[in-house]
């Protein structure tokens, strides 16, 4: 897995959570009684499973 920093993990983390609540099919396995939307998608980056890509300027 990439190495992100804190401000891209977050940014990742929320913009799928976002996905998730509005109706997006999750990636791993889910406990609807106690799971949220952004422990879910925290699940999903940990896991390395989601579907979003962080683009950065050569330097």
């Amino acid at each position: 897995m990439e190495k992100y920093t804190k401000f891209e993990k977050t940014r990742i983390v929320g913009a799928r959570a976002l996905q998730l609540s509005f109706g997006a099919p999750a990636l791993v396995k889910v406990s609807k009684s106690t799971d949220t939307y952004l422990q879910i998608a925290l699940r999903e980056f940990e896991k390395g499973v989601l579907p979003i890509t962080v683009k950065r300027d050569a330097q």
